[in-house]
């Protein structure tokens, strides 16, 4: 049995297939002159779901957060194609990041905390070596409410990224759904959401990662290259 490739991540590709293209797309191929109003939303909405089928279907893997993407752009194809009114763009930008953050925050009732899929997973650190170390150390209670509170502190992320969706969408697309002037708007909060918040979330991810590696590190003394998976 050959097993699926490994998947490398590669931030420009999905930026431009899933932000820029659709977005210059939106913003200068829905006149009437060119693809038209659903013809434009159709050909920029196909960059981001067939990027993402793609990516499923080559490596084979579930990821809760790609399928909710992809759940995501067929809502707002249906919003513009069908005509809805646009409240519901706003509803549906914030309510993404919304359902992932309260995922977050109910999935440590369960066997399966996502904090764990999210940072602290075997793919990406040493999880038995650390977990070895915390009980040499005795430190395994603390390092459990570190990693708790690194789980509120992602919640809080998402929480970020739902209410300036919301603010974004509101402010923005205030044209009618089904018109040119919808869809270059909704080109414009596809750019703009790349900066004011994809970029601010990164780097709270980025925040919330560094204080993780401090608390193993104080609990168990490994250095960062001793906690990363080798490669």
């Amino acid at each position: 049995m050959s097993s699926s490739p490994t998947h490398k991540p590669r931030p420009m590709v999905d930026l431009i297939v899933s932000v820029i293209l659709p977005s210059l797309i939106l913003m200068k191929l829905s006149g009437e002159d060119s693809l038209g109003v659903s013809g434009g939303l159709i050909a920029a909405l196909a960059f981001p779901l067939g990027w993402g089928i793609f990516e499923l279907v080559k490596y084979k893997k579930f990821n809760f957060i790609a399928l909710l993407g992809l759940v995501s752009v067929l809502m707002t194809g249906s919003i513009g194609l069908f005509e809805l009114d646009n409240q519901w763009l706003a509803i549906k930008e914030a309510a993404v990041p919304a359902i992932i953050g309260i995922a977050v925050l109910v999935s440590t009732f369960t066997p399966y905390p996502l904090i764990r899929a999210l940072l602290f997973n075997a793919s990406v650190m040493d999880t038995e070596t650390i977990k070895q170390k915390l009980e040499e150390h005795g430190s395994t209670k603390m390092f459990e409410k570190k990693l708790m509170n690194a789980t509120y502190f992602i919640a809080g992320s998402f929480a970020f990224s739902a209410t300036m969706n919301y603010v974004l969408a509101k402010w923005i697309v205030t044209s009618p759904a089904g018109t040119e002037a919808f869809n270059e708007e909704l080109g414009q909060m596809t750019l703009y959401s790349y900066p004011m918040i994809a970029i601010p979330s990164m780097i709270m991810m980025m925040a919330i990662f560094y204080y993780l590696w401090r608390s193993i590190h104080k609990a168990t003394g490994l250095k960062l290259e001793d906690l990363l998976v080798k490669k």
